[in-house]
């Protein structure tokens, strides 16, 4: 299936979770995560299913002033 990371556009396998797209991108934390908008808290990543069109943002933080 289809999804959107970060704007990019990726295939990923039926029924992956927000855990296999973390690892398939090889992101590396501290960051957040928002599917469609929405965050989605870090106990959530494993269990969370993508479906087809969603879009996933992968955010870190931002320091300065």
């Amino acid at each position: 299936m289809r999804i959107m990371v970060n704007q990019v556009a990726h295939e990923v396998p039926d029924n992956s979770t927000i855990d296999d797209v973390l690892v398939m991108i090889d992101a590396q934390p501290p960051f957040a995560v928002a599917i469609n908008y929405e965050f989605v808290p870090k106990t959530r990543h494993a269990e969370e299913i993508l479906h087809e069109g969603d879009e996933m943002e992968v955010i870190a933080p931002v320091t300065g002033g």
